[in-house]
C-alpha cells in the first residue's frame, strides 16, 4: 500500500516541482484561499499564540499578522515541493549567508559547531549550507510513516551535501564524529515544545513561562561543540538570508541554560522583526499552565528511582 500511495503521487509532486517558482506561487495564493477563507486552517491557534505573543498589539494587528502568516505558510509548502528539483544555482540565489566567515573560523580552529535555528522563515532551503561551509553538514529529520517518501524527502535534503539522520540518532551520530575526531557541523532545530514528561527546563519565550528543549547545549558541553545561531530573514517572495550569530566557543565555560536562553532571545529577536514569518499554526505555548503539573511528575520520577 505504501508503494502504490507514492507511485500514484510520485508523479504529480515531480511535475509541480519542476514548474516555474512563478507558477508555483500562484497555486499557494489559490492554496492561501482555501485553507485561509474556506478551511480556517488553525487560524485559532494561530490567534491564540499571537494573543499570547503580542498583547500590546491591537486586534488587527494580529489580524494581518495571522493573515500575512498564512501566505507565508502557503508558500513555504511550495517552496518544499520546489527543492525536489531546485537546481544548485537557483537555491544559491535564493538563499543566501551574510557571514559564512563566523562559521568557516571556528572551522579553521579545528572545532565542530552546534548549528541552532528557529522555525523562521524557511528552514528547508537551506540544506545548501555544504555550498558555502567548510566542514560536513549534518542534520538530523524526523522520519515519516512511508518509507518511500521518507526516502524521497531525505534525498532532497541531501542533495547538496548534507548528512541527514534521524532525530533518535543524533546522539550517536555526533559520538562517532567525537570518537573518529572527524570535524562536523550539525544544525538543530531546537525551539520546539517538548513533552511535557521530558521536560527538564522551563524559561520566558515572549513573555510565557514554557518548558523548552535544552538538548542543543547539553551536546555541546558534552562534545564541546560551539554554538552558532542562524537567523533567518526573509527579504522577499522566494528568497531568503541567513546570518550566523556567534552564542559561544566555549560551552563549558557557561553557566547553566546560559546557552538554551540565548537562543531563545535571539530567537524572540528575529521573530519581533518578522513575526508573519514564524511557525505560529503549532501549539507554541500548550504546557504554559502545567508547571505545578510537571513539577509533580518530577517528583513522582524521583520516588520511582530511589
Amino acid at each position: 500500500m505504501y508503494f502504490i500511495v507514492f507511485a500514484i503521487s510520485y508523479p504529480f509532486i515531480w511535475l509541480f516541482s519542476s514548474l516555474p517558482m512563478r507558477i508555483l506561487y500562484l497555486k499557494s495564493d489559490f492554496l492561501f484561499f482555501i485553507i485561509y477563507y474556506v478551511i480556517g486552517y488553525r487560524k485559532k491557534v494561530v490567534l491564540n499564540n499571537l494573543n499570547l505573543a503580542f498583547p500590546d498589539k491591537t486586534l488587527n494587528e494580529k489580524r494581518k499578522i495571522s493573515k500575512d502568516f498564512f501566505k507565508h505558510f502557503t508558500d513555504s509548502f511550495m517552496e518544499t515541493i520546489k527543492a525536489l528539483s531546485i537546481t544548485e544555482a537557483e537555491i544559491s540565489k535564493r538563499y543566501t549567508y551574510s557571514n559564512p566567515e563566523v562559521v568557516n573560523n571556528i572551522i579553521a580552529e579545528g572545532k565542530s559547531i552546534a548549528l541552532v535555528r528557529a522555525h523562521q522563515a524557511n528552514w528547508e532551503w537551506c540544506t545548501n549550507m555544504p555550498l558555502f561551509l567548510n566542514a560536513k553538514v549534518n542534520s538530523a529529520y524526523t522520519t515519516i510513516g512511508n518509507p518511500y517518501f521518507d526516502k524521497l524527502i531525505k534525498t532532497s535534503r541531501e542533495k547538496f551535501g548534507i548528512d541527514c539522520y534521524q532525530s533518535a540518532k543524533s546522539v550517536k551520530a555526533i559520538h562517532r564524529d567525537f570518537k573518529n575526531k572527524i570535524q562536523g557541523i550539525y544544525l538543530l532545530i531546537s525551539d520546539q515544545s517538548p513533552q511535557l514528561h521530558k521536560a527538564s527546563y522551563w524559561t520566558n519565550f515572549f513573555g510565557v513561562h514554557v518548558p523548552v528543549h535544552t538538548g542543543a547545549e547539553a551536546l555541546a558541553k558534552k562534545f564541546d561543540l560551539a554554538v552558532v545561531n542562524c537567523a533567518t530573514t526573509k527579504i522577499k517572495r522566494g528568497y531568503y538570508n541567513t546570518e550566523f550569530q556567534l552564542i559561544t566557543t566555549k560551552p563549558k565555560e557557561t553557566s547553566k541554560h546560559e546557552i538554551t536562553d540565548s537562543f531563545f532571545k535571539l530567537t524572540e529577536d528575529i521573530v519581533n522583526k518578522q513575526p508573519e514569518f514564524y511557525l505560529w499554526s503549532h501549539k507554541r505555548f500548550k504546557h504554559k499552565d502545567r508547571l505545578e503539573e510537571w513539577k509533580k511528575l518530577k517528583i513522582s520520577k524521583s520516588k520511582k528511582k530511589n
